[in-house]
C-alpha cells in the first residue's frame, strides 16, 4: 500500500496525502490487492482505456451551439461506431458567422455536459475558443486529437462564406495548431430541409472521415491544409463526392431598419446588462450540471454602475436610437465552372475544397499591386523585392 513517510506534517495533512496518492496508483482491498483505477464515478474511464488501446481521438466542435441536431448526430455516428475515442469542446449556444474571433479581455465559461457518451464540454466563447482550449490541454489529458471535425453546421459554407462560418473557423484553428481536420455544413433549405437530413449527411461523411482517420494514421493525409465539405440539401441522393475549388460565391449582407415597438421592453441588451450577465457567468461553479447553470443564470439580476473609465464622462447619446438586424440576401452567381464549390452542391455532389492558410497574392497581383505603389509613391519610399 502506498504510504507517506512519518514527518512533521499534521496527522490531517498526511492522511489528505495518502488518499492521494492511494487514487493515483490504484487503490487496494482489504487483502493488499489493487482494484482497478477509476472503476467507480470515474467520468472519462472508458475513453481513457480505449486510448491506451490505441483508438485514435477526435475532437468535435461546431459554430451553431452544442445542443444542435448536426452536432449530435454526428457525435452519436462516431461513438456508436466504437472505432475512436470522442471528445467534444463546442460553444453553448450558436456562433454562427462568427468567423475566426476569439474572445479577448473577458472570462469564458466552461461546464461538462452530456452528449451521447462522448466526454464533452460546452463553453461561452467561440468555436476557435472551443478549439484552441481543447488543444491547449486545460480540459483533457490529450495534447493533440488525431483529428478535428467541425460540424455538421446548419447552412452553405461554400464561396466567401468561409469568412463569415464559425465552423470552417473552428477546422480553420486546428490546422494553425497542426491538427487535421474538416469542416461539415448541410446546405440548408430553409424552407423544405428537414432535421432528420442531418442524419443522412452523417451517414455519407463518414466514409470521407474513415478515409481521413485511416491515412492520418499512415503519415499520408496532407498536411498544408484543411477540406471544407459542403453536403448538398438532400443528402441521400447525392452523386459522390468530388474535389471542388473555392469559389467567390457570396450573399449580400442586407441590412434591415428594425422598429423597436415589435419586440417587448428588454429586448434589446445594453452594453452594462450584457457586463452583468458575464459577471453573473463567472460566479457560477464551471462543473456543475449544464441544467443548473441555465436555471440560475435565468434567476439571477445583475445591476452594476456604469463602466467608464474613472473621471472621464460616459459620451452622450442622442435620446432617438435605431435598430437595424443583419440578414444574407442570395446573390445570383455567373460562374458556370463545373468544379467551383457551390456548382458542384448545385449538381447534387459532396464538394470537398481542400483550404489553406496563405493569404499571398497571386503572382500577377502581385506584380500589378507592387507596380501601383512604386508609381504612386516617391521612388526612394518604396523597397521592391
Amino acid at each position: 500500500m502506498t504510504s507517506v513517510k512519518n514527518t512533521l506534517l499534521p496527522p490531517s495533512l498526511v492522511s489528505n496525502l495518502q488518499d492521494v496518492l492511494m487514487n493515483r496508483n490504484g487503490r487496494e482491498d482489504a487483502g493488499g490487492s489493487k482494484l482497478e483505477e477509476g472503476t467507480e464515478g470515474c467520468v472519462g474511464t472508458n475513453e481513457e482505456r480505449e486510448y491506451q488501446e490505441g483508438k485514435p481521438i477526435v475532437l468535435v466542435t461546431n459554430g451553431d451551439g452544442i445542443g444542435s441536431p448536426g452536432l449530435t448526430e454526428l457525435v452519436d455516428a462516431l461513438v456508436r461506431s466504437r472505432q475512436y475515442v470522442v471528445h467534444v469542446c463546442a460553444p453553448e449556444s450558436d456562433k454562427s458567422a462568427s468567423g475566426h474571433s476569439v474572445t479577448l479581455r473577458e472570462t469564458v465559461s466552461v461546464s461538462s455536459v452530456e452528449v451521447h457518451g462522448a466526454s464533452a464540454y460546452e463553453v461561452s466563447g467561440t468555436p476557435v475558443d472551443c478549439v484552441s482550449l481543447a488543444l491547449s490541454g486545460s480540459l483533457f489529458s490529450w495534447s493533440k486529437p488525431a483529428m478535428v471535425i467541425s460540424g455538421i453546421n446548419k447552412g452553405s459554407s461554400c464561396g466567401n462564406h468561409i469568412f463569415y462560418s464559425g465552423a470552417v473557423a473552428g477546422a480553420r484553428e486546428a490546422l494553425l495548431c497542426a491538427v487535421p481536420s474538416l469542416s461539415i455544413s448541410l446546405n440548408w433549405n430553409k424552407d423544405e430541409s428537414q432535421e432528420s437530413e442531418f442524419k443522412e449527411a452523417v451517414d455519407v461523411c463518414l466514409p470521407l472521415i474513415n478515409a481521413a482517420i485511416r491515412d492520418i494514421k499512415k503519415g499520408i493525409f496532407p498536411k498544408r491544409c484543411f477540406f471544407n465539405v459542403e453536403v448538398p440539401s438532400t443528402p441521400a441522393a447525392n452523386k459522390g463526392f468530388k474535389i471542388t475549388r473555392h469559389s467567390q460565391y457570396r450573399s449580400v449582407l442586407s441590412w434591415q431598419a428594425v422598429s423597436s415597438s415589435r419586440y417587448p421592453a428588454g429586448h434589446f441588451m445594453s452594453k452594462q446588462q450584457s457586463l452583468g450577465i458575464q459577471l453573473a457567468q463567472l460566479g457560477r461553479d464551471a462543473s456543475a450540471a449544464a441544467a443548473v447553470r441555465r436555471l440560475n443564470a435565468q434567476k439571477k439580476t445583475v445591476e452594476i454602475e456604469s463602466v467608464a473609465e474613472h473621471g472621464k464622462p460616459e459620451p452622450q447619446r442622442g435620446t432617438a436610437r435605431k435598430y437595424y438586424r443583419l440578414e444574407f440576401t442570395e446573390k445570383d452567381q455567373e460562374a458556370a465552372d463545373e468544379d467551383l464549390d457551390f456548382r458542384a452542391v448545385e449538381n447534387g455532389f459532396i464538394s470537398v475544397t481542400p483550404l489553406d492558410l496563405l493569404v499571398q497574392c497571386e503572382t500577377e497581383m502581385y506584380n500589378s499591386a507592387s507596380d501601383w505603389l512604386a508609381a504612386a509613391l516617391a521612388p526612394s519610399d518604396v523597397q521592391t523585392s
